[in-house]
């Protein structure tokens, strides 16, 4: 169990406790928060509030008490698992569209870590028994490389990597419209969606985290455009973000973020899973040798399809 506590001021006056909770907890949900409340794990001032909206006043001691996660033990699952390479420290995957990173909510099996745990005995142990050797994730529709660690050593050296951005990261994006720019570097802050706690958006300096992302145009279409995106933070959600809150050009397929499935792709790929966005290339140094290794894998073919034909 965990106990966190807060305290209101003047600017938490008639606000509702489950808004206020999520504003302190930004990783949290406000169903999330509900839930707690529902299960007398919130307090106000000692006593237990009359119902999730309940407002508040000034000065008032809120006291929550977050549980542990329910352990759930993933199990290895015979999976179609693209390794690009492996030794006895870690492996590169080229993850496929519409594969689960880990088990979550509403997904405890058919994940990469069910994969994991079939193809590759050994994996580190850092992240716990859902999320074994998982250094990074990419979002369920985003295919591309990942880097996996099989002990915790390599995990720690890959992370402070990852933490330090000196692990290079590159991606490929087909958005709807186009950019003004040919280039550029988006600096901005993002925090969940005050409205929609599934997804994320930019926002002031004090309420998220930083987030970086390079920018080129590689080619534009007759109404998308071919981007290539260079990570120097890795934010959930960052560059689908980016793309529509500062390019104002969303991601094609992209419906979590305004993007939209148009006729050419219900053409090309009608069975189409998400967002057109696609990890191309992966760099770091070897956590036990410090050589630098660069993996690069070609574009998928759901995602050459679509390019073709645009370019036709």
């Amino acid at each position: 169990m965990e106990t966190k506590i807060f305290i209101t001021t003047e600017a938490d006056i008639n606000k509702r406790l489950d808004v206020f909770l999520v504003e302190k907890m930004p990783n949290e949900t406000r169903n999330k928060m509900g839930i707690l409340i529902n299960q007398n794990l919130v307090k106000i001032d000692g006593s237990l509030p009359t119902k999730n909206g309940q407002k508040l006043k000034n000065n008032q001691k809120i006291e929550v008490i977050i549980p542990p996660p329910t352990q759930l033990d993933a199990k290895p699952e015979n999976l179609p698992l693209d390794i690009v390479y492996q030794d006895e420290d870690l492996a590169v995957i080229n993850k496929a569209q519409g594969m689960v990173v880990h088990a979550g909510s509403g997904n405890t099996d058919k994940t990469l870590v069910n994969a994991l745990l079939y193809h590759i005995k050994n994996l580190s142990g850092i992240n716990g028994v859902l999320r074994p050797g998982i250094v990074h994730r990419l979002d369920k529709n985003t295919a591309g490389l990942m880097v996996v660690a099989k002990n915790d050593f390599a995990h720690k050296k890959l992370a402070k990597q990852i933490a330090d951005k000196t692990c290079k990261r590159e991606y490929l994006a087909l958005v709807e419209g186009s950019p003004k720019q040919d280039f550029g570097t988006i600096t901005t802050h993002i925090a969940r969606h005050k409205h929609n706690r599934k997804i994320m958006s930019v926002c002031p300096e004090t309420e998220g985290k930083l987030a970086i992302t390079n920018f080129c145009v590689l080619e534009r279409f007759n109404g998308y455009t071919l981007i290539q995106f260079n990570l120097k933070t890795g934010r959930t959600h960052q560059i689908r973000v980016h793309c529509k809150d500062v390019l104002h050009c969303p991601i094609a397929n992209d419906v979590e973020y305004g993007g939209h499935t148009p006729k050419i792709l219900r053409k090309t790929d009608p069975k189409s899973l998400g967002q057109y966005l696609f990890a191309k290339k992966l760099e770091f140094l070897h956590p036990r040798t410090n050589k630098l290794l660069t993996f690069e894998v070609d574009i998928p073919p759901y995602f050459k399809a679509i390019i073709n034909r645009l370019k036709n």
